[in-house]
């Protein structure tokens, strides 16, 4: 290869557009919001593990559901029930990065689901619950690309 030709393959690869962005939607080998059903936060006030039996492909993850009719209604209506911020951690959003989440750490304010990497986590996020959704929606989709 020519020195020409390792400087453009080197300048395309160093490009800030070729630096790896995180998935919109946090998502790990158990499909978004780590297996958990999000229509069940919402319908029954809590995490409730999802089966592979009901799953929806939605923006690049995979969600489970606790039954069909949980996985229809979330197909008809995602933004209904997706967690915000890609279900990354909210409190981390706010401090501007992004941090997996422990879906047992997580509340609903103005009908809009947030969760939190822990339960000590979800303490802090609590003490200023409007302030850290403020911070976190002006960071919001730009600290994917951190």
């Amino acid at each position: 290869m020519s020195a020409r030709t390792l400087a453009l393959i080197a300048a395309i690869l160093l490009s800030p557009g070729a630096l790896a962005q995180k998935p919109p939607v946090f998502s790990d080998r158990d499909g978004a919001i780590r297996g958990h059903d999000p229509v069940a936060y919402f319908d029954q006030k809590g995490p409730v593990k999802g089966a592979k039996q009901f799953s929806h492909a939605w923006r690049g993850a995979t969600w489970y559901f606790a039954s069909a009719e949980n996985r229809d209604k979330f197909a008809a209506d995602p933004e209904r029930y997706v967690p915000q911020y890609g279900g990354y951690c909210a409190y981390a959003v706010a401090q501007g990065y992004t941090a997996d989440i422990d879906p047992s750490a997580w509340s609903i304010v103005d009908g809009k689901l947030y969760l939190n990497y822990s339960l000590r986590i979800r303490e802090r996020w609590n003490k200023d619950i409007p302030g850290y959704i403020r911070k976190a929606d002006a960071s919001w989709p730009a600290v994917l690309q951190r």
